[in-house]
């Protein structure tokens, strides 16, 4: 069975998401779920669905190597980063080559880098006016949102639109192809 790791920081809503598509999947499974804030809301939803779920601190990820060995200890197959924030430290990265992926809220290389993520991605999107705009699946490297894009969806972008009905539009694309995305390269 593929192991599936997701790296969370706030709500855990795409978390939830690839959670519960995997569920009955008897070759895919989500071993666990990583966060790095005590007080995520995806360790609520992680205790709800019945998926182990650890925290730990900056000092774990960036200075030493125990998120890796966690990782390595959980046999993970593919490391997902679902709202996760941090840069990945290169430790981790060369541990598990083309086995980290990132959703990113835009259509990269447009609006991404450090910074660039959740509401001020969108607000930038309206503030220049695009007629569409979407999310980028792609390996994670050691730069921000330049890792090789795997996939990409499109939505338009209506004058009418601000940034919250913007991010519903992307969310609802995360919703629909990061799952899929994810059975993709583990198939």
């Amino acid at each position: 069975m593929k192991q599936i790791v997701i790296l969370a920081s706030g709500s855990g809503s795409n978390a939830e998401n690839i959670i519960t598509y995997f569920r009955e999947n008897p070759e895919i499974e989500v071993a666990a779920v990583l966060t790095n804030k005590r007080e995520a809301k995806v360790l609520e939803r992680c205790d709800r669905l019945g998926v182990p779920a650890f925290y730990f601190n900056r000092t774990s990820f960036t200075k030493s190597d125990a998120v890796v060995q966690l990782l390595k200890g959980l046999s993970t197959d593919l490391v997902i980063l679902a709202g996760f924030l941090w840069k990945i430290p290169e430790n981790m990265i060369a541990a598990f080559p083309n086995k980290i992926i990132n959703i990113h809220p835009a259509l990269l290389p447009k609006y991404g880098g450090k910074g660039m993520y959740g509401e001020k991605v969108h607000q930038a999107v309206k503030e220049n006016s695009e007629t569409e705009t979407g999310i980028t699946i792609h390996y994670v490297n050691e730069h921000y949102d330049e890792g090789a894009i795997i996939f990409q969806a499109k939505t338009q972008v209506n004058p009418s639109d601000d940034a919250d009905s913007i991010a519903e539009k992307v969310h609802q694309l995360e919703y629909e192809h990061f799952p899929k995305v994810i059975k993709k390269l583990l198939s």
